[in-house]
């Protein structure tokens, strides 16, 4: 969840809030209100916008990472891992290669996806909104400041261009530049 200057809220879901849990999704019950998988709520929080499962993109099953950066949000989600901006309303996405990443940074027309799977866990992945499609450079790799590896236990998120890291009582932040240029 994250919010946007003017008071709105935008709250993306696991598959447990797109499919329903206890409760929600079964027959006879309330759809689970995060079936969209993305959702701005207004000020009042009542539902303002919903990600529309009939877009370019398929429909989200599981938001992996979500960003607000001005008052547009960053999706990266499951099954096919497109990054979309949703700027006014409108959804626009490119299409990548990444798989897995649990943390999105952007920066203008430049992203970072942070994560994957298995040994991949502080993986950055940067690259260029070019066309259809994502144009990545060079992965590297998270560390500490020290060049110890980030702790499993870390929380680690992207706030627009900023890269936060909380370990324990530390928060570290890097911006877009310092993981472009690792």
């Amino acid at each position: 969840m994250q919010t946007t200057l003017s008071g709105d809220i935008w709250v993306s879901y696991f598959d447990e809030g797109v499919f329903g849990n206890l409760g929600w999704g079964e027959k006879g019950s309330p759809a689970p209100i995060g079936s969209p998988g993305l959702i701005r709520f207004g000020a009042d929080l009542a539902p303002a916008w919903r990600y529309p499962y009939d877009g370019e993109f398929d429909a989200i099953s599981n938001c992996y990472a979500l960003n607000v950066s001005g008052n547009d949000a960053w999706a990266y989600y499951y099954t096919d891992f497109p990054v979309v901006r949703v700027r006014a309303g409108a959804v626009a996405g490119w299409s990548t290669q990444v798989r897995g990443a649990h943390t999105l940074v952007v920066a203008g027309d430049r992203v970072a996806l942070v994560g994957g799977y298995e040994g991949q866990r502080h993986r950055v992945v940067t690259g260029s909104i070019k066309g259809e499609g994502l144009s990545v450079d060079r992965p590297t790799r998270l560390v500490m400041p020290d060049g110890r590896p980030v702790p499993r236990t870390a929380v680690v998120l992207g706030r627009g261009s900023e890269l936060h890291v909380v370990v324990g009582p530390t928060w570290l932040k890097a911006w877009f530049e310092d993981l472009a240029s690792a």
